[in-house]
């Protein structure tokens, strides 16, 4: 699926910047990909080296048995961020890891009583995974090189 930036309906202020917007539209949005999906893969890799130690903190936030939502609070951070970088099965991998970023918001903003303050990165980062659930991989994933996609 390709969506690009019409400039042509659009009147910009400089309009030969029209070219360099349409062109560098696809790259923008893999770049953004690619590093929210490293950046996810990287907070994972602490959980994922010990996936049984974040059993307590779930626990804590009302998921029984911790024992099973811990590894896999691993494993959607870790695979599913390398999983978004690649561009492979995008708008799952990022769905789990919107599931597990609006979990984060509820604790930040309702359990901790922090408000906006404790859940704004979480919610910009919810923001993020919610354009890729919605949009998938584009042109530059694996999800379009093998010509499938959810």
């Amino acid at each position: 699926m390709f969506a690009s930036t019409d400039t042509s309906r659009t009147r910009l202020i400089v309009p030969a910047l029209g070219g360099v917007y349409a062109t560098l539209n696809n790259a923008a949005e893999t770049l953004l990909r690619a590093v929210a999906g490293a950046f996810l893969a990287i907070h994972g890799s602490q959980k994922i080296v010990n996936p049984f130690g974040a059993t307590e903190m779930v626990e804590g936030l009302g998921f029984y048995p911790g024992v099973f939502w811990s590894p896999l609070l691993a494993c959607t951070e870790f695979f599913g961020g390398i999983l978004i970088a690649i561009g492979l099965v995008t708008r799952p991998a990022a769905f789990a890891g919107l599931i597990v970023l609006l979990v984060t918001v509820w604790f930040h903003w309702v359990t901790m009583g922090q408000g906006f303050s404790g859940a704004e990165k979480s919610l910009l980062w919810a923001a993020i995974l919610a354009f890729f659930v919605i949009r998938g991989g584009n042109r530059h994933s694996v999800d379009k090189r093998i010509g499938k996609a959810f």
